[in-house]
């Protein structure tokens, strides 16, 4: 098969391993940057160009699309869709996770267990806002936040109305979400590559620090998941509409809470934590759609 790996940074792990697995079964892989395709639009006659050629031939897609780039990446993997390209992440489903608010409004009316949410159009009344998610500490969060970047804990209501009354300022819309002591700094990583958990981990955030991401400074270690725990991180994939996902949950004593369904989830921490040979199952998961696309035809 002929693989595209959509990336910006082609020497990162993530996109490194996609190329050495592909390789590896076989495939002719490239790395395409995104944010340097040309989208041509014509009647019934979808193009890409890139480089000085057109873009043919292609069986699949793997979209490593960046949470700033999302509006344009997304257009590209739209376009490639529209040339009857099978994309592991599809279009929409990107959007869709990349909404903080409406996924988490998409998981809430599915049953999925979250953390109590509040989201407020630059509101004065932070008592009522704090209360309402059980009071302080209590989570702030930017809606275009990622790797831990915009996440606040206020400890106190003053520091809540002091953060509020920042964001509010820069026009900065945030979200406001209980603080689950009990997790004590952890969280669960669930890698599920077309509707299966291949692998676990367990991200514990560095002493003193509330946010577990390795980016941080946590560290991740393998963990086996509950029932409960497998079937809400399969729900939360499926209600986003993800054939690949990163379903980040919290371990509290009401059940699992998710955080984020993460469209573009990293092979690095968790492969090295479990030693899954993650990228590889990626691969086969667009060989199995390739060939099922051809068979339909």
């Amino acid at each position: 098969m002929n693989i595209v790996i959509l990336s910006r940074e082609p020497h990162i792990y993530s996109t490194r391993r996609l190329v050495e697995a592909g390789k590896n079964l076989g495939h002719n892989i490239r790395v395409l940057d995104h944010l340097k395709c040309n989208i041509e639009i014509e009647k019934k006659n979808p193009k890409i160009y890139y480089e000085g050629h057109y873009i043919n031939n292609i069986d699949a897609i793997i979209p490593r699309i960046g949470a700033s780039v999302t509006f344009y990446g997304t257009a590209v993997v739209r376009q490639f869709e529209m040339m009857h390209v099978f994309s592991a992440i599809e279009s929409q489903a990107l959007v869709r996770s990349r909404d903080k608010l409406r996924s988490l409004q998409l998981l809430a009316r599915a049953g999925v267990g979250l953390p109590k949410t509040i989201f407020t159009n630059f509101s004065k009344n932070v008592e009522h806002v704090v209360e309402t998610v059980g009071g302080a500490p209590v989570i702030m969060k930017l809606l275009e936040g990622t790797q831990g970047l915009g996440v606040v804990l206020a400890d106190s209501l003053n520091a809540a109305s002091s953060v509020m009354e920042a964001f509010n300022g820069l026009k900065a819309r945030i979200i406001v979400q209980e603080f689950i002591e009990e997790s004590k700094g952890s969280d669960i990583r669930v890698f599920i590559v077309d509707g299966e958990v291949v692998g676990a981990m367990k991200r514990q955030g560095k002493k003193g620090e509330f946010r577990s991401n390795l980016h941080r400074g946590g560290s991740a270690s393998i963990i086996k998941l509950t029932d409960d725990e497998r079937e809400t991180a399969l729900t939360a994939a499926k209600t986003m509409g993800l054939g690949i996902a990163g379903v980040d949950m919290l371990q509290a004593t009401s059940g699992p809470l998710v955080l984020e369904v993460n469209s573009s989830p990293g092979l690095e921490g968790i492969e090295k934590a479990t030693g899954i040979d993650l990228a590889s199952k990626i691969i086969n998961y667009c060989e199995r759609n390739v060939v099922t696309n051809k068979i339909a035809k």
